[in-house]
């Protein structure tokens, strides 16, 4: 007798719990990768046009900052949920892996773009004033300063954006998007299956634990460094 029947006797397929984990890590993937596609340089810019920074425009940063806050003050599932329509127009459906990635970017990337945000003005400023009187334009300074004095704090941000991702791609498992989440809502809630609920939850630790240990092995690299 397959052991994992005797420990998980409610769960019937384990085929589909491995395309769930696949899901899972696509939704993760391909959303993480245009988050911080996004979010770098939105977090850049409310760096640049805070006020006393080098470009400083305080009508600019407050209204990006209020679509950023805006953003980040949604319930992700209610997020999910009022952005089917765009959605649908973006990648064709609402379901699916698919449908999940685009609230799952929207969501996060103004998340990480505070944490940008606060990785970059921990830079100290003295080295930012010796590439300005050394000529440097503000490119520059941003590519060659700023971003690799602050790549500890930028991949902690990462980590935790990871991190907060995952927890996204769960929830939205109750409205349709795959996944993990999908099964333990379809199975382990809808169908009182615990083992469904059991297995689920520990799969999406141990994901969480990896991300965590992968992260905190490249900052602790850049703060050696």
């Amino acid at each position: 007798m397959n052991p994992l029947h005797s420990l998980f006797p409610n769960i019937d397929d384990w085929g589909e719990l491995g395309r769930a984990c696949i899901d899972t890590l696509l939704m993760l993937g391909g959303s993480l990768a245009l988050t911080v596609a996004i979010g770098l340089p939105l977090g850049v810019l409310l760096y640049l046009t805070g006020r006393s920074q080098l470009r400083a425009m305080p009508k600019l940063y407050g209204v990006t900052s209020l679509v950023v806050n805006v953003l980040r003050s949604v319930p992700f599932i209610i997020l999910m949920i009022v952005l089917m329509p765009v959605t649908y127009v973006l990648v064709g459906t609402k379901l699916g892996v698919r449908g999940a990635i685009p609230p799952l970017v929207i969501g996060a990337a103004p998340f990480f773009a505070r944490l940008v945000e606060t990785a970059l003005r921990e830079v100290q400023q003295g080295v930012i004033e010796a590439a300005q009187a050394m000529g440097a334009s503000t490119w520059q300074i941003v590519c060659h300063v700023l971003l690799p004095e602050a790549r500890a704090g930028l991949w902690a941000g990462i980590t935790v954006t990871a991190i907060a991702l995952v927890g996204y791609t769960a929830m939205g498992g109750a409205i349709g998007s795959g996944g993990l989440g999908d099964l333990a809502y379809r199975y382990g809630y809808l169908s009182y299956k615990s083992d469904y609920m059991v297995v689920t939850v520990v799969l999406l630790v141990v994901l969480v634990q990896l991300l965590q240990m992968i992260g905190d092995r490249i900052v602790a690299r850049y703060k050696r460094h």
